[in-house]
């Protein structure tokens, strides 16, 4: 069940954004005259799901969802359709009309992602407020980091200063900051130390512990569960114990408490915990790994929400904050590209398809989050299509800009073979993306050690 809202989920999602992204291409081709043959939300590779013509447009879902499409007549697209050009232009095709005209059919959709973003951010804000957790709060008593985030040289209990020489007040965008970043300055004991990340720690960052690399120093080490095959239960650990020291040492964190632990691998150990309003202590052994075995208080994990600012504001007020959250979401977009071009740091390992996107999305259908989700995924789509690549609306928009200023075009010959290359190219990014986390499932279901 869980699944199948996820799954609803990004076909809903995706539906939005292709209908409209489509619809930004459609209206001024309609506008300058120009025949809309085709107008597909997913792609009909072969076949598709349902299709209809009205007047001269064929109206239709495909059955892939990765994208869709409107084919213009005259127009080499998605379709790689080529024998409309082996006739003489027609005045109600896309090669008929003039330069600027195609300029902006290209650059429709785009400009229809950035104001769908606009749109839904200023409807979240001015319906559930503009949320965030502020990063001074939250890092009150400091932060706490997993192996990665220590070998590459932070502390347990290290407040974050700087990023690149800004601070950032949202603790939500800080972790984004730091694995795009480079030069991080954190407080230790009241006193500034410099982090230099290098490509090699980003690479195990996002490998290994990715988002979760740096987290809140959890005060409640409540105990909610117990693993009957761990060294809790044979210590007489009880649900609802709360581990306040290890060895006499006392815990007040929890990442205290794992290092603690882990000090004593595979050695017999002493844990005291609160219990019924008095300290016992208990004895029993740590095993290989460095844990007994429990789970903790999961409102503990979620102690981080009591530092969410929400900012309520109507809708006149919201709107200029959307467009500053959707300016920046395009800036971050550019920046996490670059880190895709730096090998060392394996990022495009990190890419997803819808697959591995659907599979990150919550398992509640929740409004709010598929909102804020969808403008987000708005403006990663403008970002995408404005990259100079052939069979994206940046790669025609490109050789139509070029042509507006030196007066020539490519013959149509020429883009035809430009456009085969850039769909190649496409087509084997998708398929590799696909088949990354198709595997992924594959190990995760068949074959996860227990």
């Amino acid at each position: 069940m869980d699944t199948l809202v996820q799954i609803a989920q990004i076909i809903f999602i995706l539906s939005i954004l292709v209908v409209l992204h489509e619809f930004g291409h459609f209206l001024p081709a309609k506008l300058f005259k120009v025949k809309v043959e085709k107008f597909y939300l997913f792609m009909d590779a072969g076949f598709s799901l349902f299709k209809k013509k009205i007047k001269d447009t064929e109206w239709g879902i495909g059955w892939l969802p990765i994208g869709g499409y409107v084919k213009l007549a005259g127009m080499i697209d998605e379709s790689m359709d080529t024998e409309q050009l082996k006739q003489e232009p027609q005045p109600w095709e896309f090669r008929s009309k003039p330069a600027w005209q195609r300029l902006i059919i290209m650059l429709g959709g785009i400009t229809v992602n950035i104001l769908l973003a606009w749109f839904l951010y200023t409807v979240v804000y001015s319906t559930y407020g503009q949320k965030y957790i502020a990063t001074e709060k939250f890092q009150e008593h400091g932060l706490s980091f997993g192996d990665v985030g220590k070998s590459a040289g932070f502390q347990n209990g290290d407040k974050i200063v700087s990023v690149d020489g800004q601070f950032q007040e949202k603790y939500n965008r800080m972790i984004i900051d730091i694995l795009l970043g480079t030069e991080v300055v954190v407080n230790r004991n009241g006193e500034n130390k410099t982090i230099i990340l290098t490509d090699e720690n980003k690479r195990d960052i996002l490998k290994k512990e990715g988002r979760n690399f740096i987290g809140p120093r959890l005060q409640k080490i409540v105990v909610d569960s117990i693993n009957p095959k761990g060294g809790a239960p044979a210590m007489g650990l009880k649900i609802g114990d709360r581990i306040v020291g290890v060895n006499g040492k006392p815990t007040p964190y929890f990442d205290v408490l794992t290092d603690e632990l882990k000090k004593h691998k595979n050695d017999s150990i002493s844990l005291t915990v609160e219990r019924n309003n008095a300290n016992i202590v208990l004895k029993g052994k740590v095993d290989k790994e460095g844990v007994i075995g429990f789970g903790y208080s999961k409102e503990a994990k979620k102690e981080y929400e009591k530092f969410e600012v929400v900012n309520h504001m109507n809708f006149i007020q919201a709107f200029p904050k959307a467009v500053e959250e959707s300016y920046t979401q395009f800036v971050y977009n550019i920046k996490q590209f670059k880190l895709l071009l730096k090998p060392k740091t394996e990022a495009y390992k990190q890419v997803k398809s819808p697959i591995g996107i659907t599979r990150q999305l919550p398992t509640e259908w929740d409004w709010e989050f598929i909102w804020k989700f969808t403008a987000m995924f708005s403006i990663g789509l403008a970002f995408m299509n404005l990259l100079p690549i052939p069979g994206l609306d940046g790669g025609h928009a490109l050789f139509t800009i070029a042509e507006m200023i030196t007066g020539r075009t490519l013959s149509e010959k020429a883009m035809g073979y430009v456009q085969t290359g850039g769909m190649i190219f496409l087509l084997s990014l998708m398929a590799l993306t696909f088949g990354k986390d198709i595997y992924e499932i594959i190990i995760d279901n068949f074959f996860k050690k227990v």
